[in-house]
C-alpha cells in the first residue's frame, strides 16, 4: 500500500500510544482515537519483541491507511520499514536522522524530539518534517525527561525554526490552546487519550480545542 502523502498530513492532534497504559486495548484505543479526531500516531513500543511489534504495526497500518491517517514508528526504522508504516520519530540518542531518512526515503515522514534550544538549532537543517518539542509541561509519562520548554521557550522556538512544531508532554485540554497560540501546528499526547476512561470523548474534546484555534477570525 502506498504511503499517506505527506503534504495531508493533519499534525493537529497527534496521539502517541503507550503499552502500559493500553495494554491489550490497543486497537481498540486507536480506534477510538482517530474516530475522535488525531490525524496521526504513532506507535511506541519500548519493551515489546521486534516480531510482536511488527505484527502490531502491520495491523494499526490496515487500520489507519485506508483513513489517510499516517503511522509512525518510535524508534525503530526496521520495524516501519517491516511494516510498511510511513514513518519514524526518533530521539537524540536513536537512529541520527540523517541515516533514517536514506534508509526510510524522501516520501517518508521523520520526526525529530529537541529537548533544549540548542539541539532546535543543531536540527535546523535536517532531514525532518517536523520537531516534537519535548516536554512543554512537566509529565510523569516520561520521568527522565528534560526540564520543559514552557509556553515562552515554544514561543521563542517558533521564531528561530522553520520547521513544523509539535508539542508533547503534559498536555490535555485544559492547556492545549497555550500550546498552540505559543506557535506550535500540533499536540501530541499520550496519557490524555490512552489514560482515558473514554479515549472517544477525550480525543474529541482535544480536537474541538484545536479546530477551536484554528478558526479564522471573522470580522
Amino acid at each position: 500500500m502506498t504511503r499517506v502523502r505527506k503534504a495531508a498530513v493533519d499534525y493537529g492532534l497527534y496521539l502517541v500510544t503507550d503499552a502500559g497504559l493500553t495494554d491489550a486495548r490497543l486497537h481498540e484505543v486507536v480506534t477510538a482515537a482517530i474516530s475522535g479526531g488525531v490525524g496521526i500516531v504513532q506507535l511506541r513500543e519500548k519493551a515489546t519483541p521486534t516480531r510482536a511489534f511488527v505484527d502490531r504495526a502491520r495491523a494499526l497500518v490496515a487500520l489507519l491507511r485506508p483513513r489517510g491517517i499516517p503511522l509512525l514508528i518510535n524508534d525503530r526504522v526496521d520495524v516501519a520499514l517491516a511494516s510498511g508504516a510511513d514513518g519514524v520519530h526518533v530521539g537524540q540518542s536513536d537512529m541520527h536522522v540523517g541515516d533514517v531518512r536514506a534508509l526510510m526515503g524522501p516520501d517518508a515522514i521523520v520526526g525529530l524530539s529537541v529537548e533544549t534550544p540548542a539541539q532546535a538549532k543543531a536540527a535546523e537543517h535536517a532531514p525532518v518534517d517536523y520537531l516534537g518539542v519535548s516536554p512543554v509541561f512537566a509529565t510523569a509519562t516520561k520521568p527522565d525527561a528534560a526540564p520543559p520548554w514552557g509556553v515562552a521557550g515554544l514561543c521563542g522556538l517558533r521564531r528561530t525554526t522553520r520547521h513544523v512544531l509539535v508539542g508533547i508532554g503534559g498536555i490535555g485540554p485544559v492547556n492545549a490552546a497555550e500550546v498552540l497560540h505559543a506557535g506550535a501546528e500540533g499536540i501530541a499526547v499520550v496519557s490524555a487519550i490512552c489514560g482515558a476512561a473514554d479515549p472517544l470523548a477525550a480525543a474529541r474534546a482535544l480536537r474541538a480545542v484545536v479546530d477551536e484555534v484554528r478558526m479564522p477570525v471573522r470580522i
